[in-house]
């Protein structure tokens, strides 16, 4: 089942259930999608599944930065929501690569592209991103690469 048919069957559940947090946040993934939609009719292309793993990690991102800032601020319940939404939102994410199994594919990448400095960083997140598509991380993953590299 694609993610958005996931999306919509989820929606209509949480409604039946009567779990409002859960109907606001897949509503507003709902409407992130649409614009992500509309950004590619500009375009002219469809929206891939490896572009709503994307969104979603986009938009898992900007919920942890607000939670941690409603943290610092003294407002643990604002925290809190973000929270059960960066949850709600993650349960949709393909399986995440551990990090033993990223290590030993960025270091097989830097071996096979002889990469030898940061300059070749680009090369490596490349060959890793299309090995493991929307599983791979690409924050973590340049965080790994970056420090093989530098080493």
């Amino acid at each position: 089942m694609s993610l958005r048919a996931r999306f919509m069957e989820d929606l209509k559940a949480a409604m039946k259930a009567g779990q409002s947090a859960q109907v606001a946040t897949l509503r507003m993934v709902n409407a992130k999608l649409k614009d992500v939609d509309i950004a590619a009719r500009a375009r002219s292309a469809e929206v891939s599944e490896d572009e709503i793993v994307s969104m979603l990690r986009g938009m898992i991102k900007s919920r942890t930065e607000s939670a941690t800032m409603y943290h610092q601020g003294g407002r643990p319940e604002l925290a809190e929501k973000e929270e059960a939404e960066i949850a709600t939102i993650r349960a949709y994410l393909p399986a995440e690569l551990d990090a033993a199994t990223l290590e030993a594919a960025a270091r097989e990448a830097i071996a096979e592209l002889g990469a030898s400095s940061m300059k070749d960083m680009g090369k490596v997140m490349a060959a890793l991103k299309a090995r493991f598509g929307a599983a791979l991380d690409a924050g973590q993953a340049s965080g790994l690469v970056k420090s093989l590299l530098s080493a």
